[in-house]
């Protein structure tokens, strides 16, 4: 058979293969399947974005509502230890802020003379209050104890003193006969020196004030009896 027949005869095989019906059977099904994988990534492809979108969205705000958290929780823990006339107060350790005060409770348990000398040493006086808020501050921290404050008078007939020489303005009556005043959980009571009890120390918070421009560090030095 001349060499043309052969080629033609050839050509004739592969059209009927490529033709037969299994053939195009199995391309078809190659091009449906193709068309659903394409389908498929095109589908998942922006719903994977959109969810790692969502998790980074939601992942912002919980960081904002954190710092914000943390920024306020920060402002209401200072608020009872800033000074109303000053940039910011401070008390030192162990002892608790309340308005422009700083607090001292005792552990030990002294007389009247120990306690006032003990808070002398750590530049403050027996507690002083101005106020009723003050008062009863200084209650709430006390716990079941007596703590002996910053009150004394010479007799029954003198008029209470505070430890700064200052007189008291009998804002609470003070119960007792004794030369020496301290917190009960009856109020205000009186009662000899000797005693041994608890005892609170007070003094103005170490405030920073801003003058003509510049910060100057200031704090209350009481005048000491």
């Amino acid at each position: 058979m001349p060499a043309t027949e052969i080629e033609e005869a050839s050509m004739d095989m592969l059209k009927t293969d490529l033709t037969t019906p299994d053939i195009l059977q199995e391309v078809e099904i190659a091009k449906k399947l193709k068309g659903k994988y394409l389908r498929l990534i095109s589908a998942e492809s922006p719903a994977k974005l959109y969810c790692c979108y969502a998790v980074i969205a939601v992942l912002i705000v919980a960081v904002i509502v954190l710092s914000v958290a943390l920024s306020l929780s920060g402002t209401k823990e200072h608020s009872a230890n800033k000074s109303p006339e000053s940039g910011y107060g401070t008390c030192p350790r162990g002892w608790i802020g309340y308005g422009s005060k700083c607090f001292y409770y005792s552990e030990d348990m002294r007389n009247w003379t120990f306690s006032h000398a003990s808070c002398k040493e750590q530049e403050a006086l027996l507690a002083l209050f101005d106020s009723m808020e003050e008062l009863d501050f200084l209650n709430r921290h006390k716990g079941d104890f007596d703590h002996w404050i910053g009150l004394h008078r010479e007799s029954p007939q003198h008029l209470w003193m505070w430890t700064n020489n200052t007189e008291y303005n009998n804002l609470v009556p003070i119960r007792g006969e004794g030369p020496y005043a301290y917190l009960s959980n009856n109020g205000i009571s009186s009662g000899r020196g000797y005693v041994n009890r608890k005892w609170i120390c007070s003094k103005l918070q170490l405030a920073f004030t801003k003058n003509n421009g510049f910060k100057t560090c200031i704090r209350d030095v009481p005048q000491l009896a």
